[in-house]
C-alpha cells in the first residue's frame, strides 16, 4: 500500500512553528521496525524527540523525568497502560498518537476524558489485514487448503472425482457476508467488489440504508447473512455485545460448503460448535484468530484439511510495521501543525470500536 503524501499544509512543517516534545512508549524491540530511517527523520524533523530509547515503564525515576515534559506520546505495542497516574506524570500531554490498531488494551478512558487528544493507525493496520481476508477467500473458495493435501498422499494433481466431492468451487458469482463495517470490513468490501465483482451482504447495526448504499453492500440481520452466504468474514470489535456473536445457531444457518473466514476476534465465533461443525467437514474455515489463542496443542482443528490456521498475522508484520510508523509520525506532524488528527479515537465511540 502507498501512504498518501501527506507533505501537504496538513502535515508540512513550518519553520518557527512549535515543535511538540514527543516521548516514544512501546516494546523496545518494535522500535526499528515502526521508525526506520527515514520515518525517524521525519519525526525529529516535525518534533523534539525527547530520548531515543522507548519507555516501557511509566513508573521509573527515568520514565518520570521524561514524561514531565512530554506533550505527545507515541505508543506501539506493548505500551503499558496510561491512566490516572501516568496523566498526573505528565502534566504537559496533550495527545497520544497510537502506532497500530486498537487503544482499548492499554489506554483508559480517563485519558479522553481529560481532553487529551487520542489517534490510532488503526486505518494503516486495516489494509493488510484486508489483504490477508481477499487472498483467504481466494484460496478458499478455490479449496486451495484441502486440495492441497493430495500431495500428503503421493499425488501432484488433482482429479474430476475430488472436484466432485466439492459443494461448489471457484470465485465467480459469490455471495460474501461482511460482518462488522469496521475499517477492516470496509476495506474489504471495496476488495470484494472491486476484484472479484462479488455480491456483498452487510450486518452491522450502525449502518443505516443510505450508508450501505453508498458502500455498494445489501445491509440484512445476521441470521439472514448467515444462511444467504458462501462465505462469511468477520470484522466486528470485541466487544461483551459482540462475545459469541456467532453461535451454535448462527453456524448452523451456514450452507453446507460455505467458507467462514475470521481475522477479527477469537471470542467473536463459539469454538466448540464451530469445530463441531469442521470436523464434520459440513464447512470449511480460514481463522487467523481463535478462542483460546492459540489452540491446544491437541485441538483437532490443527489437523483437518478444511480449515487453515495462522498465528494472528494478518495486521501488519515486518515490513508492513514502517507504515503504521509513518502514519503515526504524520499525526504528530499535523499537530505541530495546528490541524486536526487524520485519525482521532473519539471517546463516544470507544465503546463500540476495536
Amino acid at each position: 500500500m502507498h501512504i498518501p503524501d501527506e507533505a501537504s499544509p496538513a502535515a508540512a512543517h513550518t519553520p518557527g512553528a512549535h515543535r511538540p516534545r514527543v516521548a516514544l512508549a512501546m516494546g523496545a524491540g518494535l522500535i526499528d521496525d515502526l521508525l526506520p530511517p527515514k520515518v525517524r527523520a521525519r519525526l525529529e524533523e516535525v518534533a523534539e524527540l525527547l530520548t531515543a530509547e522507548v519507555l516501557e515503564d511509566f513508573t521509573t525515576p527515568r520514565a518520570a523525568g521524561v514524561l514531565a515534559r512530554t506533550e505527545v506520546l507515541l505508543t506501539g505495542w506493548g505500551c503499558p497502560r496510561i491512566g490516572a497516574a501516568v496523566l498526573e506524570r505528565a502534566p504537559r500531554l496533550r495527545a497520544v498518537v497510537h502506532a497500530a490498531g486498537t487503544v482499548k488494551t492499554f489506554l483508559d478512558p480517563d485519558v479522553l476524558a481529560r481532553g487529551v487528544a487520542v489517534s490510532s493507525a488503526a486505518a494503516v493496520n486495516a489494509v493488510p489485514v484486508a489483504e490477508y481476508t481477499l487472498a483467504a477467500i481466494v484460496f478458499g473458495a478455490k479449496r486451495v487448503f484441502p486440495l492441497s493435501r493430495l500431495g500428503a498422499h503421493g499425488r501432484r494433481t488433482r482429479t474430476d472425482a475430488d472436484l466432485a466431492t466439492l459443494p461448489w468451487l471457484g470465485c465467480a458469482g459469490l455471495r460474501v457476508g461482511v460482518v462488522g463495517a469496521s475499517r477492516t470490513g470496509r476495506r474489504v468490501v471495496e476488495l470484494l467488489t472491486s476484484v472479484l465483482e462479488a455480491d456483498v451482504l452487510l450486518y452491522d447495526p450502525y449502518v443505516g440504508p443510505s450508508e450501505a448504499a453508498a458502500l455498494g453492500v445489501t445491509p440484512v440481520d445476521l441470521d439472514t447473512l448467515m444462511a444467504a452466504s458462501d462465505v462469511v468474514t468477520v470484522h466486528a470489535p470485541e466487544t461483551p455485545e459482540t462475545r459469541g456473536l456467532l453461535d451454535r445457531h448462527r453456524l448452523g444457518l451456514l450452507r453446507p460448503g460455505a467458507l467462514l473466514v475470521n481475522t477479527a476476534r477469537g471470542s467473536l465465533v463459539d469454538t466448540e460448535a464451530l469445530t463441531e461443525h469442521l470436523v464434520s467437514g459440513r464447512i470449511d474455515a480460514v481463522l487467523d484468530v481463535t478462542d483460546p489463542q492459540p489452540l491446544p496443542a491437541d485441538h483437532p482443528l490443527w489437523e483437518l484439511p478444511n480449515v487453515f490456521l495462522s498465528p494472528h498475522l494478518a495486521g501488519a508484520q515486518g515490513n508492513e510495521v514502517a507504515r503504521l510508523g509513518q502514519s503515526a509520525v504524520e499525526e504528530v506532524a499535523r499537530l505541530a501543525a495546528g490541524l486536526p488528527l487524520r485519525h482521532p479515537v473519539l471517546a463516544e465511540e470507544l465503546g463500540r470500536i476495536a
